[in-house]
């Protein structure tokens, strides 16, 4: 039988700096991303929230905003000196890897994310073993919120205050100005 003390890693050194990663798009950040982001900075202790520069999706804003936007965003909680923003390229698993992280953060909102999570859950194990990965659901108020549906909010003018943070806000309403 397996126990906690037989995981790799924890075999070697039982007091390894418990490191996640908690990667996205975030374009824009929202409050059910912070919201995840508190709930992993008390279960670990670094979190690397780790934007992804060559993501699929078409982003809105360049990951040097996004990250900023970010920064920006945690700077002020009371967990943010557990949290470090960076973005990363390719392989999350390597980048993993290099951060010495033994966990990914996965956000799930409904049960319709879950079948998705799961596929990439069983894929990153496959490719790093001793990689785990931890779903996290935000509050239940928040739980509705994705990046996609405000973007559409923004680009028809809707309050957003309930949806982002303050500095997600502004940029958002710089950037559907312009249009």
């Amino acid at each position: 039988m397996e126990t906690l003390a037989s995981l790799p890693g924890l075999r070697e050194n039982p007091r390894l700096m418990r490191r996640a990663i908690y990667p996205g798009t975030f374009d824009p950040v929202t409050l059910g991303h912070l919201d995840v982001l508190a709930r992993a900075a008390r279960l670990f202790d670094e979190v690397i929230v780790a934007v992804a520069e060559d993501s699929s999706k078409n982003a809105t804003f360049t990951t040097a905003q996004r990250v900023e936007l970010l920064k920006e965003s945690t700077r002020n909680e009371p967990w943010a000196s557990q949290v470090k923003v960076t973005s990363f390229r390719g392989l999350l698993v390597e980048f993993a890897r290099k951060e010495k992280a033994v966990a990914v953060i996965r956000g799930l909102r409904a049960v319709s994310d879950f079948e998705y999570e799961f596929q990439l859950a069983l894929t990153n194990r496959r490719l790093h073993p001793d990689l785990e990965s931890v779903f996290l659901m935000p509050r239940e108020t928040l739980s509705f919120i994705s990046s996609q549906l405000v973007r559409e909010l923004a680009r028809l003018g809707a309050p957003l205050e309930d949806f982002v943070p303050p500095a997600a806000v502004t940029i958002l309403r710089q950037h559907y100005a312009k249009k």
